[in-house]
């Protein structure tokens, strides 16, 4: 296996060597994929929760596919339910709602949607974002977009990491931050 440069990271009392990933010539990103570590995942949904204590929330709120996990640990620890928002449609989400993203990690639009039977689950309630890393807040924006159209109103936005200019991401409740690596 070829030798890659790695970011060390606590998260949650949890240490992790995050592999650097080039996105853009001169631009490398640590990546963090919770998919399958579900010792990282536990102890974030754990952080996390405790961090959301004083929030007053009804439903969690996350995007499809790296963040499920968490969402789903988190909602086992707040005993609130949670929603995936999907990125393919199929016929059997019925009347879903739609926002479009540009993600960083693949630089290509994508479609944030809300199957039919969640609208219900959020209309008038209060709603926390969920997401595993956040960087340009992109995904950020396309989920808050979906709320607005569920009418939903967003309360707090948690994440395990922030990444990027830190100052930006500071009304987020984070375990951490990282760094972007320039050459």
């Amino acid at each position: 296996m070829p030798d890659h440069e790695t970011y060390s990271i606590e998260i949650a009392g949890i240490q992790r060597d995050l592999r650097l990933f080039e996105i853009k010539p001169g631009l490398r990103i640590a990546i963090l994929n919770i998919l399958g570590d579900t010792e990282l995942v536990q102890a974030a949904a754990k952080a996390l929760a405790k961090a959301l204590k004083p929030v007053d929330f009804d439903i969690l709120v996350t995007a499809e596919a790296k963040s499920i996990p968490l969402a789903y640990a988190l909602s086992v620890e707040t005993k609130k339910p949670y929603i995936v928002l999907r990125k393919a449609y199929k016929p059997y989400m019925g009347a879903a709602l739609f926002a479009e993203t540009l993600s960083i990690t693949t630089g290509e639009p994508q479609t944030l949607i809300m199957d039919e039977k969640d609208q219900e689950l959020v209309r008038d309630k209060k709603a926390v974002l969920v997401d595993d890393v956040i960087s340009t807040g992109s995904t950020l924006q396309g989920m808050k977009m979906i709320m607005e159209k569920a009418a939903a109103e967003v309360v707090c936005v948690a994440a395990i990491l922030t990444e990027g200019e830190r100052a930006k991401w500071n009304h987020i409740i984070a375990l951490g931050h990282l760094p972007l690596f320039t050459d």
